[in-house]
């Protein structure tokens, strides 16, 4: 099964979300969560911070994520998983491919002509507003 992740980083205040614009498909000009694809046999947990520093220059010592939740795509042998954390300190973001932007989070991400993932970015962030006191 082919796995990815993507990962829900709030500022400290938490009241905003990092998110990059993307340069290529899939979701090509679209804001989406910071993420990529998980190494055959890779710790997911490892996966999420490895794609999380490689793209933002955000380490362990930044931030604590949690293991959310999953999508899993029968049909197309596929899994999603979402990791979420907040920053316990203001960090110097450095952008690998992507540009990398703070959005405050009562944007509407169920904007699909903005967003990537068909709504799911929303679905998550209720989610996690929903259990935020076990979270952080």
């Amino acid at each position: 099964m082919k796995k990815m992740n993507i990962i829900m980083v709030f500022n400290k205040e938490e009241n905003k979300i990092l998110m990059c614009k993307r340069e290529k498909e899939p979701y090509k000009g679209k804001y989406n969560l910071i993420g990529g694809k998980v190494e055959l046999g890779e710790d997911e947990v490892c996966a999420a911070y490895r794609e999380l520093k490689e793209e933002t220059g955000i380490t362990k010592d930044d931030i604590k994520l949690t293991y959310f939740m999953n999508f899993e795509y029968k049909i197309d042998d596929f899994e999603l998983e979402v990791f979420v954390g907040k920053l316990n300190k203001d960090i110097e973001l450095v952008e690998e491919i992507n540009k990398l932007y703070w959005f405050d989070k009562n944007a509407n991400f169920f904007n699909i002509e903005k967003f990537a993932g068909e709504g799911n970015i929303g679905h998550i962030l209720y989610k996690v507003e929903q259990c935020k006191n076990k979270i952080f």
